[in-house]
């Protein structure tokens, strides 16, 4: 009886180390092939309502995964808090920072702490926007003594977001509708909820909006002239990440350095993100990753 219950316990055992054998190869051929997170987990984060931030991450989730990555990715309220948290390494990064005139106001607080990993767009920019129908207003110069069409407001989006402060700081002033008008912020949502229901009713209203962003060939509008460059000039999105992000991270460091993408390009993955696939971003970068295998060099499609 002994002897039979030895036997076993032999047999158990030589099945438990083969397990364990397989186990460990397995382990080893996951990190060999980059899958299982095994490389680390990188935590971005973006401003809740920014969609180029949320299209970028959700391109980044995909691609950084499938390299091996873990991804975790969190929102913010505000551009301050997210830089504060980017800056003291809560944040690994923030994937559509605005650091050379939008948001140089948090480059010159935390700076020191963040590191530039490359820019993927070239030529974005802050704008004052009017439905095409508002025919005579062509120019913010045109908004001058016409506060009573537009029920005395510019409508705007966060209060901490750097096209506020470009709008209140400089272009109000700079053009003399500080006095005349006012400027409205809750959030990029309601901003575009106005947006669409003034459209609906053909009724005048004044909008801050950006390039690049996919509300510009969803309604019909026109930016105004900026002829005093008020709005600052055109400048590029970076991935802004934590200081040493480069160093810790260098293989995900090199492939998010060569993302570069053109107007359409970008349009197509935020449409994608935003309108057909809310909430189902995954489903959005498969569709796009298909139909723009080659949009940058190093694109990862399995």
């Amino acid at each position: 009886m002994k002897k039979h219950f030895g036997a076993k316990l032999a047999a158990a055992a030589a099945v438990l180390a083969l397990a364990l054998t397989g186990c460990s190869q397995q382990a080893k051929e996951d990190s060999e092939s980059g899958g299982g997170g095994d490389k680390g987990t990188i935590k971005l984060g973006y401003v809740t309502g920014w969609t180029d931030g949320e299209s970028i991450s959700y391109l980044l989730e995909d691609q950084l995964g499938k390299m091996g990555f873990e991804v975790e990715t969190e929102t913010f309220s505000d551009a301050a808090v997210l830089y504060a948290g980017v800056a003291n390494g809560d944040v690994d990064m923030y994937p559509s920072s605005w650091p050379e005139v939008t948001h140089k106001q948090y480059m010159d607080e935390y700076g020191a702490d963040l590191e530039d990993v490359g820019a993927y767009y070239d030529n974005a920019v802050l704008t004052i926007a009017v439905p095409s129908y508002v025919e005579d207003i062509n120019s913010i110069e045109d908004l001058k003594g016409k506060a009573d069409r537009f029920d005395g407001k510019i409508v705007g989006i966060e209060p901490g977001a750097g096209l506020t402060k470009a709008t209140q700081d400089s272009m109000m002033p700079e053009y003399g509708l500080d006095g005349e008008y006012k400027l409205v912020t809750s959030s990029t949502a309601a901003m575009l909820t106005e947006l669409s229901n003034a459209i609906d009713a053909k009724e005048d209203i004044v909008v801050t909006l950006w390039r690049p962003f996919w509300a510009n060939n969803t309604y019909d509008v026109k930016d105004l002239e900026d002829p005093k460059g008020a709005m600052g000039s055109p400048e590029k999105l970076h991935f802004t990440a934590t200081k040493g992000f480069a160093e810790k991270f260098p293989e995900a460091a090199d492939y998010i350095g060569k993302i570069k993408l053109d107007d359409k390009e970008y349009g197509s993955l935020e449409d994608l993100v935003v309108n057909k696939y809310k909430d189902k971003g995954d489903q959005a970068v498969a569709e796009w990753l298909k139909a723009n295998p080659d949009a940058y060099e190093g694109i990862v499609t399995e």
